[in-house]
């Protein structure tokens, strides 16, 4: 028992260890550990505040994941009320999606962004999936910009706090201290979740998420010469399995199984230990950011004595460091390229749209990485700023080229006139050319289709395209629809259930006067057809074998030339909430071959113009109006202008109209306008209200009845979400001069 007192005392000092390590040594080297944790690594700058008002001066920094990218900022300048205020404004579902802005993509490019779902390499017609869902080009380009001001800065311990991280080579599955280089390249390997995020290239080897091989590298930093580790730690527990729902949450909690492990040990090496209460939060938790912070800092608050007692250790070195902000513009001295064979540089150049010797802003700079991003014909864009004279920069580009040229694509889609429909695409780039693409489509489902294109990019210059499409459907329509079929003119059937077929050959030249202006000429053929099993021939015989022959009400085999302009920067395809569009059409119609009724040339001029604004964040207003007419004398009805329903990208002339059936209305001239409230009480979510007013028949404009009667008028109220497979949408509408509704659901992308 006399032993005793000993053991009480051996065991006191083992308890306040940490803290007596704190307060006995003067002037102490206090190193910086940072965890990784995605999302909740916000954490680390609500601690940052705490640390940094309590009067601590860092010596050195180290971080895995999320904790290198606060820690490589703070280690620049950024103080942790600059990094609050930015990352609060990040949106980071486009940060870390890599969503390209729909103004950057030319009109091929905003197609295939809108019609696709999924798609896949299919290089030597081997299925593979991408090596990650993102390939991380908004994080670095964030990372780039911020960091511009310390970027002569290659040995990181250079930096205004010395700093390093750690990254993972996903092939031999070796640690990598990444301590010199390109620092926001080295952050955004470092940051690079596996299966989320595609590896970052760095010197030959393949870096992913540091958190792989040592997520909280304490042992690292205390070899640095540190007395004391500050470490702040934002690893969770092992979720249960009711959070564990997706293929991603579970490859987490398989890594965790590591990392938490070695935290025990890590945790008794840390002098003081800041450990947030993220339960609450998961990986992918940005949108709240706000709380996490905050989590942060409350966490650092509780062990505010203790940062208080060991600045107090620490002398008079108050050490100051130059204040940071992020660059708004930017001086080009020179531009060079690297990395580039498939592609030549004027190529990339006009692409980039970058001037030399000339100050621009530092958006303008992104945007022609968007630009160069969104065209899909490389991995990665990263730059590195040289100083040159007079405040400017020559910046070298480092391309990083696509080698995957063949893709397949899918996507599923349900509306009323269709019905279900599954769509195959396969696309192949540079086939003959560099910058040729082809593509293939083929729909299935109640409506065989198919869609073949293909297409010579010149950008600026005149671009040529071939396209040849097949396109049908059945509908009931009403006797009108086929009236001028002299066959049926005295049938008393009020309704006739049609099969209507397109079949279109297109060769066109076009150029971009502008990313978002285009105009273009061509010449089409085009073979329509219209057939009903309702009614028959009247030349069959009675009791006929053959009185299940269709009735062909119309077929026609026509040549034409046509023109179009189009202009769109709206920023949303199917929810614009800003933005532009016009688009106009002529056909002129020159001959035919074997169609049904008498030919003689006509015209058909068409045209369309919307706006959107939002003058709250959760309200937007469109507007819209539409018009078309037909020149010259024919019998022809398949080419009339058929209005009602909802949907897009119609064949022909047929066009959506609220309160009607799909192809309810018919003439061969109309005017429609339409007016829609957009609230968005959710992220991606739409309540819609709407109103449209149209009128209908043929000769309208040959007097000025139009500019003052409203013929046809339907009401809508819908909801929309968007999702990965496209907008999900349920729209009920009511016509007053039919005192009917109708009911129209759309599943996934238009196409």
């Amino acid at each position: 028992m006399k032993f005793l007192p000993f053991l009480i005392l051996i065991l006191s000092f083992s308890a306040f260890a940490q803290e007596d390590s704190i307060s006995k040594k003067a002037d102490l080297k206090i190193g910086l550990v940072l965890s990784g944790g995605g999302a909740k690594g916000l954490a680390h700058i609500g601690a940052l505040k705490v640390i940094d008002d309590a009067g601590i001066d860092i010596d050195y920094i180290a971080g895995t994941s999320m904790g290198a990218i606060v820690g490589s900022l703070y280690a620049a300048g950024y103080t942790p009320e600059q990094l609050d205020s930015v990352f609060n404004k990040t949106n980071f579902r486009t940060l870390i999606g890599d969503d390209i802005p729909r103004s950057v993509k030319n009109f091929y490019q905003k197609e295939d962004a809108e019609r696709y779902a999924l798609s896949l390499p299919f290089d030597n017609f081997k299925l593979s999936l991408p090596s990650g869902l993102s390939k991380g080009q908004n994080v670095y380009n964030l990372m780039a910009q911020m960091m511009a001001p310390v970027s002569q800065i290659e040995n990181f311990d250079s930096l205004p706090i010395p700093f390093f991280c750690i990254g993972t080579n996903v092939e031999t599955g070796e640690e990598i201290v990444l301590d010199s280089g390109s620092l926001p390249l080295a952050v955004t390997a470092s940051g690079a979740i596996p299966s989320f995020f595609s590896p970052v290239n760095i010197d030959g080897k393949l870096i992913i998420d540091g958190g792989v091989t040592d997520n909280y590298p304490i042992e690292k930093l205390k070899a640095k010469g540190m007395d004391v580790i500050i470490g702040v730690d934002v690893q969770d527990g092992l979720a249960n399995r009711n959070r564990l729902g997706s293929a991603f949450e579970i490859l987490t909690q398989v890594n965790n199984f590591r990392t938490i492990n070695a935290m025990k040990t890590k945790r008794r090496q840390t002098d003081l230990y800041i450990h947030p209460n993220i339960k609450a939060f998961d990986v992918l938790s940005f949108g709240e950011g706000k709380d996490i912070i905050n989590s942060g800092e409350d966490a650092a608050r509780n062990k505010l004595e203790a940062l208080l007692k060991l600045a107090n250790r620490q002398g008079s070195k108050n050490r100051k460091i130059p204040a940071i902000r992020m660059l708004k513009k930017i001086k080009i001295n020179d531009i060079s390229i690297k990395g580039n064979n498939a592609y030549p540089r004027n190529y990339i150049r006009g692409k980039l749209k970058i001037p030399t010797y000339a100050t621009i802003d530092y958006s303008r700079l992104n945007r022609g990485i968007e630009n160069l991003v969104a065209t899909g014909n490389f991995k990665r864009v990263e730059y590195e700023l040289h100083p040159a004279s007079n405040n400017s920069y020559d910046i070298q580009f480092n391309i990083l080229e696509n080698e995957n040229n063949l893709n397949l694509k899918f996507a599923l889609h349900y509306d009323r006139l269709y019905q279900s429909s599954v769509l195959v695409n396969l696309t192949a780039k540079s086939l003959f050319f560099t910058n040729d693409i082809a593509s293939v489509d083929i729909i299935g489902g109640n409506n065989f289709r198919y869609d073949l294109n293909y297409y010579i990019d010149k950008g600026q210059y005149w671009s040529i395209g071939l396209n040849h499409s097949l396109d049908q459907f059945e509908k009931d329509v009403g006797f009108d629809f086929v009236s001028n079929n002299s066959e049926f003119k005295n049938s008393t059937i009020n309704q006739v259930e049609i099969k209507y077929l397109d079949v279109t050959t297109q060769l066109y030249a076009e150029t971009l006067l502008f990313d978002s202006f285009k105009l273009g000429v061509g010449l089409e053929q085009d073979y329509t057809e219209i057939e009903t099993n309702t009614i028959f021939p009247k030349d069959l015989p009675e009791n006929s074998e053959e009185e299940d022959i269709p009735a062909v009400l119309e077929n026609s085999n026509l040549y034409s030339t046509f023109g179009y302009v189009k202009y769109d920067t709206y920023d949303n395809a199917y929810f614009p909430r800003s933005g532009l569009k016009f688009t106009g059409n002529f056909h002129l119609y020159l001959f035919d071959s074997g169609s049904s009724y008498d030919f003689s040339q006509f015209s058909i001029i068409d045209g369309s113009v919307g706006y959107a604004f939002s003058p709250l964040d959760y309200l937007t207003l469109r507007v819209q109006s539409q018009a078309g007419f037909r020149v010259g004398n024919t019998d022809m009805s398949g080419l009339n202008f058929f209005l009602g329903g909802y949907g897009n990208n119609y064949v022909n002339n047929i066009h959506s109209f609220l309160g009607y059936e799909h192809l309810g209305l018919s003439g061969n001239s109309y005017i429609k306008s339409k007016i829609q409230l957009d609230f968005q009480p959710f992220l991606n979510n739409h309540l819609k209200l709407t109103y449209n007013i149209a009128n209908v028949k043929d000769d309208l404009f040959q007097t000025t009845k139009w500019l003052t009667e409203v013929n046809y008028s339907g009401f809508g109220i819908g909801y929309g979400i968007e999702t990965v497979v496209g907008p999900l949408e349920l729209t009920y509408s009511y016509s007053p001069e039919r005192s009917q509704s109708e009911w129209f659901l759309s599943l996934g992308f238009w196409f």
